[in-house]
């Protein structure tokens, strides 16, 4: 479907130019009206993102919303665009987590404040551009450039080890995604085109596909992380000031798993299905072990950080079991981890800004103080431990339904993350929140002020929504999901005779 209004670059280029006239300012005597300005700027940006989903045709097939333009002609590389049920959701969503961090930061950000929130606007066009884009380079160049904004957020705003963090994140996530430009050059090489759907269509030979498969792990696999490229994303979370950990978790971790769902298993279908086994492993690995080491993590920061790990190996263990219901759950759970896991840090903040210190034993009856603030923390633990009627439960409950249709042994190891999620999320909660004040610091809180409880508020209702009626996330995703399997298994019956040979 041709877009008659480019939605599509308005979502992208709008927070940017929002981003750059802010970082123009770029002075603290103007800090009220930085603020202003980038509340704006983030609610402007939301308003192209809404007509995506009420406009969207459920029952089409193939991409919609398509704008496409000559970039650089002489290489054929197009700025194209589009949208299909696999990626339509993650647009409103990081417009909507990009307001929730302006908000967040209103009071706490008080030293380069047009730099900060200049950053959190460009970055949030950047990662839309992700979700949207259809041309491979167009693809890789806004992939690499998320890293530079997250990179000045951690580096400048984060806590006593930030260089550190920073510098992790930046060279783990970049050579990760070196081999990947190598492969993206061989498809163009390949096929005279630098169009994602072209590529779909690509013949290759079972040696070729499991190199470009690979090529494509060590970037995808990083990103979202899967185990045992996941050591960074601990460090960097508990470096990164709240609204850096907050988009990380949202959005940023969804990129590398989205990278699967548009590019490892559309073209090489062959090398997914031979490697699924391994993807399996690794995110049960994910699911059960990093599970554990949640719950002896004593810094809320790092605990968080691990459950994110262990949701995420639900996303990818619902794509390579290559069902419908496991690769719709693993879809819903990145949109519900991108609702739970900013609410999680946010409330972690919340406590930090008063308190200055993330050590669950320097908690204790905290609701005795902050009862409102202790609502929403407890919310938001059930729905990271995926208690029915919430957003967490339903992802990971397909999922599950899932691996058991795949293979009843994966079904009853993946359902323990329930339990371990449980045992992390509401050992976490018991000993911050129940029980006596447990010092002077704890006796001093003061309840969440009315911009807090809005901020949280709006992400418990979209929790409860997600989780009470479903629906709308399930009707959009399902023809685009169902063409991604039938095209996955036509495509590794075209190729058999090659891997025969």
């Amino acid at each position: 479907m041709q877009s008659q209004i480019p939605y599509l670059s308005l979502s992208i280029w709008l927070p940017v130019l929002f981003g750059l006239v802010i970082l123009a300012i770029g002075r603290d005597s103007r800090a009220g009206l930085v603020r202003v300005l980038a509340l704006i700027g983030s609610i402007v940006s939301l308003l192209p993102t809404i007509p995506l989903f009420t406009q969207f045709d459920n029952a089409a097939h193939g991409m919609q919303f398509v704008e496409k333009a000559a970039w650089i002609e002489r290489f054929n590389i197009f700025y194209s665009l589009a949208i299909d049920g696999l990626s339509l959701w993650f647009v409103p969503l990081t417009a909507f987590i990009t307001i929730i961090v302006v908000i967040s930061a209103w009071e706490v950000i008080q030293d380069r404040v047009a730099q900060y929130m200049g950053a959190f606007l460009i970055l949030s066009g950047l990662m839309i551009g992700v979700f949207t884009a259809m041309d491979g380079l167009l693809f890789y160049f806004f992939f690499e450039a998320t890293l530079i904004p997250m990179y000045i957020i951690i580096g400048v705003w984060g806590g006593a080890n930030r260089v550190y963090a920073a510098f992790k994140f930046f060279l783990y996530t970049f050579f990760g995604s070196l081999l990947t430009l190598v492969a993206v050059i061989y498809l163009y090489n390949k096929s005279g085109s630098w169009d994602i759907l072209a590529w779909h269509q690509l013949a290759l030979s079972m040696p070729e596909q499991i190199a470009i498969f690979v090529a494509f792990f060590m970037a995808f696999a990083v990103k979202v992380p899967m185990f045992p490229v996941h050591t960074w994303l601990p460090d960097v979370h508990v470096e990164a000031p709240t609204g850096g950990s907050a988009v990380l978790a949202a959005i940023m971790l969804k990129l590398g798993a989205y990278g699967f769902l548009r590019f490892s298993i559309p073209i090489v279908p062959d090398a997914s299905h031979y490697l699924a086994p391994v993807v399996i492993v690794l995110s049960l690995i994910a699911v059960i072990y990093v599970g554990l080491v949640a719950m002896v993590q004593k810094d809320m920061k790092k605990l968080v950080a691990y459950s994110s790990i262990a949701h995420m190996g639900f996303v990818t263990l619902g794509f390579f079991m290559f069902n419908d219901m496991g690769t719709q759950g693993a879809i819903m759970q990145m949109i519900s981890h991108g609702f739970v896991s900013g609410a999680m840090f946010l409330c972690i903040g919340v406590l930090y800004d008063r308190a200055h210190s993330r050590q669950i034993a320097d908690y204790g009856g905290v609701v005795n103080k902050m009862p409102r603030f202790a609502a929403f923390f407890i919310l938001f633990s059930m729905a990271n431990c995926g208690l029915p009627a919430t957003s967490g439960f339903v992802g990971e409950f397909m999922v599950i339904l899932g691996a058991v249709q795949f293979n009843f042994v994966t079904g009853i190891l993946a359902a323990t993350a329930l339990i371990l999620g449980a045992a992390y999320s509401l050992w976490m909660a018991k000993r911050v929140i129940f029980g006596k004040v447990a010092n002077h610091h704890v006796a001093e809180l003061t309840d969440i002020n009315g911009r807090e409880f809005f901020m949280l508020g709006v992400l418990a209702i979209a929790v409860l929504a997600m989780g009470l009626y479903p629906a709308p996330f399930t009707d959009t995703m399902q023809t685009s999901v169902a063409d991604l399997l039938k095209h996955a298994a036509q495509s590794k019956l075209a190729v058999a005779p090659l891997i025969a040979h």
